[in-house]
């Protein structure tokens, strides 16, 4: 198993007639189409002066194009891929905190960000797809980008290959860059971790612009030259569909996914029984050991659970498969960078103590872009820390017992509640909010807030969260507002966000 360093590098290993991308009704796309393809967009960026320092935005809906659009950037520049979910004003903040030299659209896009990048003077590029040449296969129509040509530098091990942001506990998220080498290092780390091989399939039903979807669902087995069916999306109702074609030997998922397809399992038991499964994988939150083990007894196929984030583009520890030991309810061994388990002081613990979990390796980030109060929170003795508190036991297995930061996570999905804070208090009737996460059962968590009105003024929930809904992506829309006299305030006149559900008795 050779160690790319770079993602042209890593598209290496695919056999040329081999099957790279694979979509619901389309034709396959081979490597020896796939790798023409991510040079032709290469060349196409050059010609207008975009090399392997600058950044390209993607919107695109989820699929085969968008999968190899980030491919194809990411080996020329800086891939920034972002939700199409998202209001003018996100993409307003995204593309000027990146610095975007240019956009990705679907050609005809209606997209928000179309608006906002004519208005901010980015370059628009059209992505016209060729599907008669192979699932994700596209030209890239840049006519409305005039520039004079780049050189021909090929992007470097040390380069960055995608940049995306994190939620913050600050109302600004922090831009995560990371190189070639980073998300190579966690593509290689996932590939290992769970055996893959050219004979994989993998069933992709995650978004492509996380860190998740990105690194272990199309990066990882790329790197193992085996294919990946790229469904437009997560929809329980096609799943089982989507299997009976795709015939795949694995797929990656978040829990709320996991468990809206064993809702529909029992109905769909001769497809699962005719297309047994190797593994199936879980990461972004927490699987309840109870949904572990009736996955494992519907597919017959053995669960994985793996802990990752952004900054360490994704994976960090992953239950192993068998015959070695999985532990439900842990998130594995260390599978990539090293963990060590860190108190406040920076001293490392022994087993069984609990303290706020670190990492340090070659797919972690080297820190974050222009913030140098971020980093120098988040690096102790050259290990990152985490912001999740946990313990590893004698034998290494990582668990996580609680999170330090107070991000909201709804079904996988990062919320910064500083965010939602400052949209509220732009409402005229609101004088003081909080906001925060509030237990789930399927989500793990929903969106709360807790609501002071000026004096004299009304406002129904319904307003405020309309309101809230016009300037951001549905999932970060509070589900649950209450409005009282004053803001529960801990002892030391402190805003409390983490324990305010329980307090106020909801989840």
């Amino acid at each position: 198993m050779t160690q790319p360093s770079t993602l042209r590098e890593l598209l290496e290993e695919g056999r040329g007639d081999a099957v790279a991308i694979a979509a619901p009704g389309g034709v396959d796309l081979t490597y020896d189409a796939l790798r023409p393809l991510t040079d032709d967009v290469a060349a196409a960026l050059r010609g207008i002066g975009i090399g392997a320092d600058d950044r390209v935005a993607i919107v695109l809906p989820n699929g085969p194009d968008m999968a190899t659009a980030f491919l194809a950037v990411a080996c020329a520049a800086a891939a920034a891929p972002l939700n199409p979910g998202y209001r003018a004003e996100e993409f307003e903040f995204y593309l000027t905190d990146l610095r975007a030299k240019a956009l990705i659209v679907e050609a005809g896009s209606a997209s928000p960000a179309v608006d906002v990048a004519k208005r901010l003077g980015v370059a628009i590029l059209a992505l016209v797809p060729r599907p008669s040449s192979g699932a994700g296969s596209f030209s890239l129509d840049t006519s409305g980008a005039p520039g004079a040509p780049a050189a021909g530098r090929t992007p470097e091990p040390e380069d960055i290959a995608l940049v995306l942001h994190t939620s913050g506990t600050t109302s600004r998220p922090k831009i995560v860059p990371l190189s070639q080498r980073n998300v190579c290092a966690s593509a290689m780390n996932i590939r290992a971790s769970m055996q893959l091989t050219a004979a994989d399939r993998g069933l992709n039903v995650m978004p492509l612009f996380h860190i998740h979807g990105l690194i272990a669902a199309v990066l990882a087995p790329l790197s193992a030259g085996s294919s990946i069916f790229c469904t437009p999306g997560f929809n329980a109702l096609k799943f089982f569909g989507w299997m009976e074609q795709a015939r795949p030997t694995w797929y990656t998922a978040v829990p709320t996914m996991h468990q809206a397809i064993l809702a529909r399992a029992r109905q769909n038991a001769a497809i699962i029984a005719a297309h047994p499964l190797r593994f199936i994988r879980s990461s972004s939150s927490s699987l309840p050991p109870q949904v572990i083990a009736e996955l494992e007894k519907t597919f017959h196929s053995p669960v994985i659970e793996a802990y990752g984030m952004t900054e360490a583009a994704h994976q960090m520890a992953s239950n192993p498969l068998p015959p070695r030991t999985r532990k439900p309810g842990t998130v594995g061994p260390a599978a990539g960078p090293e963990i060590a388990i860190m108190d406040d002081e920076g001293r490392l613990l022994a087993a069984g103590q609990i303290g706020e979990i670190v990492i340090r390796g070659p797919n972690v980030t080297a820190g974050y872009e222009s913030n140098p109060k971020a980093n120098a929170e988040a690096f102790t003795n050259g290990w990152f820390r985490t912001g999740d508190q946990g313990l590893q036991d004698a034998d290494g297995y990582v668990s996580i017992t609680g999170r330090l930061k107070e991000i909201i996570s709804r079904g996988g999905e990062k919320i910064s509640p500083r965010e939602i804070d400052e949209l509220l208090m732009d409402h005229p009737a609101v004088q003081q909010v909080v906001t925060f996460g509030i237990p789930h059962e399927k989500l793990g968590e929903e969106v709360g807030a807790v609501v002071v009105l000026r004096e004299g003024m009304q406002c129904t929930e319904r307003e405020l969260r309309d309101f809230v809904a016009a300037r951001v992506a549905d999932y970060k829309v509070p589900r649950k507002l209450l409005f009282m006299d004053e803001i529960p305030k801990g002892a030391t006149g402190k805003l409390q966000r983490i324990g305010l559900a329980q307090k106020l008795g909801l989840g």
